[in-house]
């Protein structure tokens, strides 16, 4: 009963203009509308971890792709006035690589995330934008996400011999600076790639939410369809 009576504090309209459906939203039942919330999560979580985590997920896609780290910029422009190229590329490709291998370790967070969603949640995401689920699961994860994206990330630029393509390059700037008085540069290779990875993972999750809110073709289950379709 009482799940009821707070289940209905979502008005029909509500529903009609949230979850995008052109029909009578009261034709779901309450619970049906909650569980396709957190099916819209899962689908859009697996799609969004299946798409980063994949060869050159991040270095093939320039909304996202890891780029020379900020902090280090002048390096790389240095270098490319020094006519230095090749080593950069390969550089910035082992930080997507990185970000790759992170990504992969998204899917538990998500799901622990997706199941411990209330009823409360359910409606805060319903109320919310066009990215309410991803904002919903950026708050309850980030945190556990970057524990385990951290150990990855250093484990996998060690694999890929991140330093290895950083010192020379580092080194390269550092000595042709030497004589202005140029300051060295040593940033936080493994934390900016985490970062990265995870504002990656995020963005393109807030763009799987949408598809499946707008998109009819991107409701690939039942009750996707069932819930975000035309009643």
């Amino acid at each position: 009963m009482a799940l009821a009576l707070t289940l209905t504090a979502c008005s029909p309209q509500d529903l009609q203009t949230i979850l995008g459906s052109s029909g009578t939203p009261s034709a779901l039942s309450n619970e049906e509308v909650i569980a396709g919330l957190k099916e819209a999560l899962r689908v859009g979580a697996e799609r969004a971890v299946s798409s980063t985590s994949a060869a050159d997920g991040f270095w093939g896609n320039a909304l996202i792709r890891v780029p020379f780290p900020e902090e280090a910029i002048k390096v790389k422009n240095t270098l490319l006035d020094l006519g230095i190229t090749k080593p950069i590329e390969d550089f910035e490709r082992t930080l997507n690589k990185a970000a790759e291998a992170a990504a992969k370790e998204a899917v538990p967070v998500f799901v622990d995330a997706i199941t411990s969603m209330t009823i409360q949640d359910g409606f805060t995401i319903l109320r919310g934008g066009e990215n309410a689920a991803t904002n919903f699961l950026r708050e309850r994860t980030s945190g556990a996400l970057r524990a385990r994206f951290a150990p990855v990330v250093q484990n996998a630029t060690q694999q890929v011999a991140l330093t290895s393509y950083w010192q020379p390059l580092a080194t390269a700037y550092n000595t042709a600076t030497l004589l202005t008085g140029g300051k060295a540069v040593n940033p936080d290779l493994d934390a900016y790639v985490t970062d990265k990875a995870l504002q990656g993972l995020f963005t393109v999750l807030a763009q799987e939410e949408r598809r499946i809110r707008i998109d009819p073709l991107a409701r690939t289950t039942a009750l996707l369809q069932k819930v975000f379709g035309v009643q």
